[in-house]
């Protein structure tokens, strides 16, 4: 049963480091970027702090996957993705498909090739854009971890 405590606490750390981030990243970083508190070269500021965020949320993106799969099984909780009351459920592997898209996929063949193009020509519509989706994908996730929550702990919707 210890196995089963380490998971869940290893999953909702990876969820608060991920989700954390992604809040930060949304009201904090981009505006303060577009705004160009951190000086003129916005997209300069936003790859040094990118690059050293991808890797924490890669590896908190991963270990959400594995505790989530592991605890899933060890559960036996397989049965509720049949059952839209645990729609939470369903909330939650979307949003982890999602990101697992974004931070392994988007990233580094799309967002590393051809972002930084449009943020040379059009640096305000490039950075509205991403600040946009990360708002998106910060409202998504705040919804699915309300939901989660409230779920797990009994909540019938």
């Amino acid at each position: 049963m210890t196995e089963m405590f380490l998971a869940r606490a290893l999953h909702v750390l990876g969820v608060v480091i991920w989700i954390g981030g992604v809040s930060m990243a949304s009201t904090v970083f981009l505006p303060a970027v577009r705004k160009g508190a951190f000086g003129p070269d916005k997209l300069e500021v936003f790859q040094a702090v990118e690059r050293r965020f991808i890797w924490q949320a890669r590896a908190a993106v991963l270990v959400v996957g594995i505790t989530g799969l592991y605890m899933i099984e060890e559960f036996g909780l397989w049965s509720r993705f049949t059952d839209a009351a645990y729609w939470w459920m369903h909330a939650m592997v979307i949003v982890w498909t999602l990101f697992v898209f974004v931070v392994f996929i988007g990233e580094p063949f799309v967002l590393r090739r051809f972002f930084p193009i449009w943020a040379t020509r059009e640096p305000e519509r490039a950075f509205a854009w991403l600040h946009r989706v990360h708002l998106f994908l910060m409202t998504l996730s705040f919804i699915t971890v309300l939901g989660a929550v409230a779920g797990a702990h009994g909540m019938q919707f």
